[in-house]
């Protein structure tokens, strides 16, 4: 469990982290999301007692990390994949971790093995591995004390679509045997697919908390259909008392799919694609941190219109 209660942290004049309070629970994966420079990583430093708060707290377990004996057994952390002694090999990385932490060297092996690491590539040194690379070997390092919590910063950078899936099933195998999880990523779609719960911070300040369920159908505003007849499903809908608009191939109803599910059926048309209206996480995520995100659509003088 990861209580945030009421947690600041400023630098000067800046607040960089502003009254955060949300939590993680036992078998559950908590996606932690939010534009550049929004207080994620900040806030996750606070966590594993790397950067001390102005105000509020974090604790794990009802315990501040840096009272927790051993943490790396009970907390497992990746936080920048790269932060890794580019002289040492992987083995060597996980070995000195591994005596650190005081656990036998078969749990190196053990690691290497869960995260794909070949017997030779662990015996290549850290500078030379790719970028993937880095981040199986720092999620190895974090899974090597078997903790019961684990907070990982962007750990899919780098990551090809087989080894995004390998760390979904990994995630949501962890969960399932009651372990804690808090994900931070900007791959919205990856989250959205193995996130049991989402945070959304924008500014510094948290704009959205809760089970994924309950934000994504807070997207949801009407339906999506298309039908091999649409003038006679328009004129059902209408005829209904429902309102419709065009929506590219087919049509925005202001209504549930149910609802048009239903219709159809009692007018005996056929439907091809029937959803809901909504964006999904990534509507959510741009619409409730609009206010601070850098991007904008870019406008040059002289371009051709």
């Amino acid at each position: 469990m990861i209580t945030v209660s009421g947690l600041t942290k400023r630098y000067g004049g800046f607040t960089a982290v502003d009254a955060v309070t949300f939590s993680c629970r036992p078998g559950r994966v908590t996606g932690f999301l939010g534009p550049n420079g929004a207080g994620k990583t900040t806030t996750m430093r606070v966590m594993c007692g790397l950067t001390p708060a102005s105000a509020g707290e974090v604790t794990i377990g009802g315990h501040h990390f840096a009272d927790i004996p051993n943490p790396g057994r009970h907390v497992g952390v990746l936080l920048d994949a790269s932060a890794q002694h580019a002289g040492r090999t992987g083995r060597e990385v996980l070995t000195i971790g591994a005596r650190t932490m005081g656990l036998p060297d078969s749990r190196v092996d053990e690691m290497l093995a869960l995260v794909g690491l070949s017997p030779e590539e662990s015996k290549r040194r850290v500078r030379n591995y790719s970028l993937g690379m880095r981040q199986r070997l720092g999620i190895a390092h974090a899974l090597l004390g078997d903790p019961s919590v684990l907070i990982l910063d962007e750990p899919a950078n780098g990551l090809d679509p087989a080894g995004i899936r390998w760390m979904r099933d990994l995630l949501r195998d962890f969960a399932a045997r009651g372990g804690t999880v808090l994900l931070s990523s900007h791959l919205l779609n990856e989250v959205e697919q193995v996130a049991d719960d989402m945070v959304l911070i924008g500014n510094g300040r948290i704009v959205a908390a809760g089970d994924k369920a309950t934000l994504l159908a807070s997207s949801h505003t009407g339906a999506l259909v298309q039908g091999t007849d649409p003038a006679a499903l328009t004129a059902a809908l209408v005829a209904e008392g429902l309102a419709v608009r065009p929506a590219g191939e087919g049509l925005h109803v202001d209504a549930t799919p149910l609802q048009v599910g239903t219709v159809a059926a009692r007018h005996a048309l056929v439907l091809t694609d029937l959803r809901p209206g909504g964006g999904g996480l990534e509507s959510i995520f741009f619409e409730l941190t609009a206010d601070s995100s850098r991007e904008a659509v870019p406008t040059l003088e002289g371009a051709p219109s």
